[in-house]
């Protein structure tokens, strides 16, 4: 016994909006990666952080310029 289906391709027009939605998972990924980044560099020992050049005071710095930049 044999199927067949027929399919066909509807293209859809993006709404106005779909800019924002980019936008807003862009964001949301960088939040998480400065979360992330956070989070690791703070589980390093003072030694550690001695070892890399990274002051404690500065730990916030260090991850929001992985994640955004300067």
């Amino acid at each position: 016994m044999t199927y067949a289906t027929a399919s066909s391709t509807v293209k859809l027009s993006r709404p106005a909006s779909s800019g924002l939605f980019a936008n807003l998972g862009a964001a949301l990924a960088r939040r998480r990666l400065y979360s992330r980044t956070l989070y690791e560099l703070r589980q390093l020992t003072d030694r550690e952080l001695a070892d890399l050049g990274i002051s404690r005071l500065s730990l916030t710095d260090v991850a929001r310029e992985a994640a955004y930049g300067k």
